[in-house]
This record gives C-alpha cells, structure tokens and sequence, in this order.
C-alpha cells in the first residue's frame, strides 16, 4: 500500500473514495480512529492508502478532479 493522499476534511476523504471506487481502485483510510480520537476537530490528518500497482491511475483521478494530495 502506498498513501495517496492526506486530509483533515471528511468530506474530502469520502468524494476521493467514492472516486476510486467508482474508477475500480481499491483503497482504504488510516489514522480514522485517531481523529476519532481527538474529539473531530481535525487535527490529525487521516491518510488515503491505494495499492503500489493503481497509484499511478489514482493520482490521475484525484488531479483531474481537483483534489489536493495534502503531502
């Protein structure tokens, strides 16, 4: 796996799932627990990990749709 991109927004992290799922790229969110933790108020970015293979093609969706990475 290989993080893709890095947010504090959930709205973000839900449009770029639903992005990648829509594409057929297989991802998945860590560190939610943590902004759970912490009461939401985003102070711990929560990261978007795709596999080595779909990165290429994931960072392509994010850049067509305007999506900053947050690295």
């Amino acid at each position: 796996m290989k993080e893709l991109l890095r947010s504090t927004d959930p709205t973000i992290m839900a449009f770029a799932t639903a992005l990648l799922e829509g594409e057929g790229i297989d991802c998945f969110q860590m560190d939610v627990n943590m902004s759970i933790l912490e009461g939401g108020i985003g102070i711990f970015p929560r990261r978007m990990m795709v596999r080595q293979d779909d990165y290429d093609r994931a960072i392509r969706v994010m850049q067509d749709n305007d999506i900053p990475l947050g690295k």
